[in-house]
């Protein structure tokens, strides 16, 4: 099962995701959230387990979309998942723990 819980700060908007990004109602509640909230969105992955093939469609559709997807913090199964995809290349992905990073994601906004 996937939550998805928003949080508005100074640097945009911030989805934090707990569970399972697959395929079924967490991809349709992932892409609910993600597109009521405009074109600009961080999506913090700390508490994402897994990801699947449906899940990461459901992720490049919204970015072919127009929206600008951040991947904050993802988890080590999400980012084999996106690097034996070959996908890691096409989302801007922050793990600096300090929030730098994110700070410079941010600021890009």
């Amino acid at each position: 099962m996937l939550t998805v819980t928003v949080k508005d700060s100074d640097e945009g908007v911030v989805l934090q995701c707990q569970g399972r990004i697959v395929r079924g109602h967490e991809t349709a509640v992932l892409c609910a959230a993600v597109g009521q909230r405009g074109r600009n969105v961080i999506l913090d992955l700390t508490g994402v387990d897994a990801i699947d093939a449906a899940g990461i469609g459901a992720l490049v559709s919204l970015q072919a979309s127009g929206i600008y997807l951040t991947l904050l913090h993802p988890t080590a199964p999400v980012r084999e998942v996106l690097r034996v995809t070959q996908l890691e290349t096409i989302f801007e992905i922050a793990q600096d723990e300090s929030g730098e990073e994110l700070e410079a994601v941010a600021a890009k906004m």
